[in-house]
């Protein structure tokens, strides 16, 4: 079974920066894709940021492309979300997400991961 623990949320203001960490228990890192979605209220659940493990390769939404950067550490099997220049509309909840795939084809679809954290708020204001 796989449990995810996330970390790091909080209130910040906006221009700040904030870092997302997911510690993977029971699936390695390196031989599986990992994702962070965000989900605002009333809204469906996005990919923000996707990595393959396996190879290093990187996806982002379109609205954090240059703000946003997703890593791992093989090493404590963790994932991490950094976010630099934060907005209020990147104000919600982020889960992180894992799937024992790799080299997927659409890494933002959310059947592609079987595994879900419990969520973290993020919040920033104006």
């Amino acid at each position: 079974q796989v449990q995810l623990v996330e970390s790091g949320g909080g209130l910040v203001q906006a221009g700040a920066s904030l870092r997302l960490s997911c510690a993977a228990f029971g699936r390695t890192l390196k031989t599986s894709t990992m994702g962070w979605f965000h989900q605002a209220p009333g809204e469906e659940r996005e990919l923000v940021a996707a990595i393959d493990g396996s190879d290093g390769s990187t996806y982002f939404a379109n609205s954090v492309k240059g703000r946003f950067t997703i890593t791992t550490d093989k090493a404590k099997n963790t994932v991490y979300l950094q976010m630099n220049n934060l907005k209020p509309e990147d104000t919600a909840v982020y889960y992180c997400a894992s799937s024992w795939r790799i080299r997927v084809t659409d890494p933002s679809a959310r059947y592609v991961y079987d595994s879900w954290g419990q969520g973290t708020q993020v919040t920033v204001s104006s």
